[in-house]
């Protein structure tokens, strides 16, 4: 139930409410979050692998298929969307820093793992229904910086401390 509402309010980012209420999901919930929108990601792929009828792919047993699935699909594409999203977070802090706001990697992390809600729902959604290369997941990276930005302006400013300039 929680991943559901997770995604309501993934979808309404970055409204200050939402922004507020996804930051007190814990980060074992968004990671399962994640582990299962990449799921929903691999779908047209997997899709695409099961109704080959010729060549290697189509003379392996179900089992064995969906095992390399696993394993040189969807396991590399985890790994990769994890770390591009630490990075994106790891920008995110420099720019953070720079316009003086409280906000720390880890909610940012978060924050970036559920502004990718749209543009891989989306993916999903065309892909099934026209063949379109991965490579366009690389465009849904500006949504997610801009999203970034955004909900980096809405955390408050630091305060300054005495005795510094």
């Amino acid at each position: 139930m929680i991943f559901l509402e997770a995604l309501r309010t993934s979808i309404r980012l970055p409204a200050k409410k939402a922004i507020f209420r996804l930051n007190r999901i814990g980060m074992d919930i968004t990671v399962v979050y994640m582990f299962i929108l990449l799921i929903l990601v691999s779908i047209p792929s997997l899709i695409d692998r099961l109704s080959v009828s010729s060549g290697t792919a189509a003379d392996v047993q179900l089992f064995f298929l969906l095992m390399y699935f696993f394993i040189f699909y969807y396991l590399p594409l985890v790994i990769f969307v994890f770390v591009v999203l630490s990075a994106v977070a790891y920008v995110g802090v420099l720019i953070s820093r720079a316009l003086y706001r409280k906000i720390r990697f880890a909610i940012l992390w978060k924050m970036c793992a559920y502004t990718t809600t749209m543009p891989f729902l989306i993916y999903t959604v065309v892909a099934l229904i026209i063949p379109i290369n991965d490579n366009w997941l690389w465009l849904f990276l500006l949504y997610t910086f801009i999203l970034m930005i955004k909900i980096i302006i809405v955390y408050p400013r630091r305060k300054k401390r005495p005795g510094r300039k």
